[in-house]
């Protein structure tokens, strides 16, 4: 299995598909404002070639901050994509399309990814796909895009979900979750008046969520949606914590990027050294794997200015290359394996 990643430095598609050739599978980050023409430019030079698309930051051992950015795979896959549409309502209205496509590439054991771009409702696209991911013994990994807009073959979507189905043909695939925060001690929440349309958390053990949170952090109430990248929220799921981004204050309560629901139990996490962490999920790869084709990854926006602000962006996106050919996107949501977090790396991996 072979990637090429190519980026250009301005808006346009043009600049970042120079030097790529009988492409399997074409996988694109633009900003908003050329998004559309973009989607068109890539179906024209590649009419046919399965696509996905998103409004976000590509990056291989860099984030291209203002260009396109092109992942091409160009060896040793099987390849489908598609798109669901109005998953806000009715995620699972054309769930047939997806399991078409799986079937199309003939997934084996452990050798077939799920990459997908969400405009929004990740939450609702994940349940949906769980089952398939369970069934199939698939992998997936994926991003929520800006300005609410997704792209699958040519396609522009609102309220849609963009999906790739790939076979590596040349050896396993896994999906890899990093979490650079650890929850603290003793720290037990049970979260309750809260409302999942608006990502709501009103309360925290039958107190007002801002006012706990606050106590836990020493934080004032101007600094908690700064505090989100020191000290999220943690969502147990059993031995498992999936982090909860802490968007702003509203009354009494809080404001997230993920939902929470009553009687969820939650904790409050505490940032480890990302550097370490980083090192960690190099050697668990290395581990897992004697010789790695691609890597495919989203990080969080948070991540991203966390490690910008602490001057270690490009070295630990060079620590995730020294595995193998390594890039992917800065989003705004993650997905691992039917889960949807925020401020985590999620990555797919093939052998």
């Amino acid at each position: 299995m072979k990637i090429v990643n190519q980026t250009g430095t301005t808006g346009s598609v043009r600049d970042a598909i120079k030097g790529i050739s009988s492409p399997k599978l074409l996988i694109m980050t633009s900003p908003a404002d050329t998004f559309e023409t973009n989607v068109e430019e890539l179906e024209k030079a590649f009419p046919g070639v399965p696509s996905i698309g998103c409004i976000a930051m590509g990056y291989d051992k860099k984030v291209n901050e203002k260009g396109v950015t092109v992942t091409a795979f160009t060896e040793g896959v099987n390849c489908a994509a598609g798109a669901l549409e109005k998953v806000s309502t009715m995620p699972a209205r054309k769930i047939a399309r997806i399991r078409d496509d799986i079937k199309k590439v003939h997934p084996g054991n452990n050798d077939t990814a799920i990459i997908d771009f969400c405009a929004g409702n990740d939450a609702e696209v994940m349940s949906t796909l769980k089952l398939l991911i369970d069934e199939h013994h698939l992998q997936l990994m994926g991003a929520t895009g800006d300005a609410g807009k997704v792209a699958a073959n040519g396609n522009v979507y609102e309220d849609g979900m963009a999906y790739a189905v790939i076979k590596n043909e040349g050896g396993k695939v896994k999906a890899y979750k990093e979490n650079i925060y650890t929850p603290r001690e003793g720290v037990r929440l049970i979260a309750s008046k809260t409302d999942r349309t608006k990502y709501y958390l009103g309360e925290l053990n039958g107190r007002g969520a801002k006012q706990v949170y606050m106590e836990l952090t020493g934080v004032a109430e101007s600094g908690i949606e700064n505090q989100t990248f020191t000290n999220p929220l943690g969502k147990m799921i059993g031995e498992d914590v999936c982090i909860v981004s802490l968007k702003g204050v509203e009354g009494t309560g809080l404001t997230c990027y993920r939902q929470v629901n009553d009687s969820d139990i939650l904790t409050l996490l505490e940032m480890r050294d990302p550097m370490e962490v980083a090192q960690s999920t190099v050697d668990s790869i290395r581990s897992d794997f004697s010789k790695v084709s691609g890597i495919y990854s989203v990080n969080c926006a948070f991540r991203y200015l966390l490690l910008q602000d602490r001057g270690e962006l490009n070295d630990y996106l060079s620590k995730i290359g020294s595995v193998g050919t390594s890039c992917g996107l800065i989003g705004y949501g993650e997905h691992y394996n039917g889960q949807f977090v925020n401020q985590t790396m999620t990555c797919v991996v093939f052998e």
